[in-house]
């Protein structure tokens, strides 16, 4: 065993698409893949469980595809991440992992005896199926497609009706496991619903390409430094974020944390009551 200090250029970015039919999930993956790749889109794989519409861009250059077919196990995902691991692929595109959800609630529509104590036989399942995700060597991409639904929006003095995204398809947690989530709508734009990056946190909507690839590889490759740290505590508003910070960075728990401490403290006395009037104005002196 030996101790070594936290470099992101050992980093694989996993991150996760999520939005409705039509919405360029598999567009964007690509797109973001060849940015990860320095446009090198033969160390890119697609695992398609969409009917062959990973096909539909090979004009973007000679990616890979690995085609699976019904019954969408997690198994079955798992046994083709190796494959590509194994061919070399820098960058594995799960499209989409909503399939293999699916395919576990049928399997424990299924099981006889208690629905509740069933689960005991579905989540080991599942989370195999994560950590395969998390701990494999290669950059991920997983699209997820959401539930759809229709609003009215106001077009020349018209109301039309309007497709839009709700909950992924997939188990209710799994948006934690990903390092960057983007939600794209129907016109393709995306916004980040999740980003440990900060790379696109508080950015307007956008349309995902090439070199938005290019900027989260740059994160990866990038040494993280003890200042940018420091930095990023003292700009912390709230006790949440800081507990984000602090779990997000382990090398540095220790040696910043009197600094975390500090910072706990002055975001803690902020919120107290007793240093606001009655007119909600902060009273108190201390920071």
């Amino acid at each position: 065993m030996q101790l070594r200090p936290s470099q992101r250029k050992q980093a694989k970015i996993k991150m996760a698409l999520q939005g409705s039919s039509g919405c360029g999930k598999s567009l964007s993956s690509l797109l973001l893949a060849k940015g990860l790749t320095n446009d090198n889109l033969a160390k890119v794989a697609v695992i398609d469980t969409e009917n062959g519409s990973a096909d539909l861009y090979a004009h973007l250059g000679d990616y890979n595809v690995l085609a699976l077919q019904p019954p969408y196990t997690p198994e079955k995902y798992i046994e083709a991440i190796e494959v590509c691991e194994n061919a070399g692929m820098e960058v594995i595109i799960l499209d989409s992992i909503s399939q293999v959800w699916d395919e576990l609630l049928d399997f424990h529509s299924k099981l006889p005896g208690n629905s509740f104590a069933n689960w005991s036989k579905v989540t080991p399942r599942q989370k195999a199926f994560i950590n395969k995700i998390l701990q494999a060597d290669a950059h991920i991409i997983a699209t997820m497609r959401t539930k759809q639904d229709y609003v009215l929006q106001q077009k020349d003095g018209k109301y039309v009706p309007e497709k839009v995204g709700l909950k992924a398809v997939q188990r209710d947690d799994v948006s934690y496991e990903f390092t960057i989530v983007f939600d794209i709508d129907i016109k393709h734009f995306a916004l980040a619903s999740k980003d440990r990056t900060n790379l696109f946190s508080g950015r307007p909507e956008f349309m995902i390409n090439t070199s938005t690839g290019k900027r989260i590889l740059d994160w990866c490759s990038s040494p993280i430094k003890e200042q940018d740290v420091k930095q990023r505590i003292e700009n912390c508003l709230s006790v949440s974020k800081l507990m984000e910070l602090y779990k997000e960075h382990p090398s540095f728990q220790l040696p910043l944390k009197a600094l975390y401490q500090t910072k706990k403290d002055q975001l803690e006395q902020l919120v107290k009551p007793e240093n606001f009037s009655q007119n909600g104005n902060h009273t108190s002196s201390r920071v």
